[in-house]
């Protein structure tokens, strides 16, 4: 869409807030970059760098212990591009974190594996190959001027 120059955020709601970054900003390594507080000096959300132009914002206070289950309407899962998936994986795996599917090969040609956060929000870690169907379909888009 014309005018959109990007993705900026993923917003989640979270029942714990250490647990939350403990999970993000201790083992994924996503630092710290600001927290907006409630008028009572409560923590609103904090925000989280993932890259330069993507953040993580976290809002602690969620009414449920788990997100919803792969079906529900909504957000189905986050993805987090990785340069090198055996090595993060191996990473993350020494940082306590569980992979909920190993590493394997997508059907868009990328290899993937899966966490979870304490929420149970689901995240995938993609290792882009250089001929995957993205990559294919933005050749394409170019193609046609688009």
């Amino acid at each position: 869409m014309l005018g959109i120059t990007g993705y900026g955020h993923v917003a989640i709601k979270v029942k714990d807030l250490d647990a939350s970054l403990d999970f993000y900003r201790e083992r994924l390594g996503f630092p710290e970059m600001l927290r907006l507080k409630n008028e009572d000096g409560s923590t609103w959300l904090v925000y989280l760098r993932i890259t330069d132009d993507h953040y993580l914002e976290i809002f602690p206070g969620a009414e449920n212990d788990r997100a919803p289950g792969w079906n529900a309407n909504g957000v189905n899962h986050m993805c987090f591009t990785i340069e090198d998936l055996d090595a993060t994986a191996a990473r993350i795996q020494a940082a306590g974190i569980k992979l909920t599917a190993e590493i394997k090969p997508g059907l868009d040609g990328n290899r993937q594996a899966w966490i979870e956060d304490p929420d149970g929000n689901r995240i995938e870690l993609m290792e882009m190959h250089p001929d995957c169907l993205q990559y294919q379909g933005i050749k394409r888009l170019h193609a046609e001027g688009k």
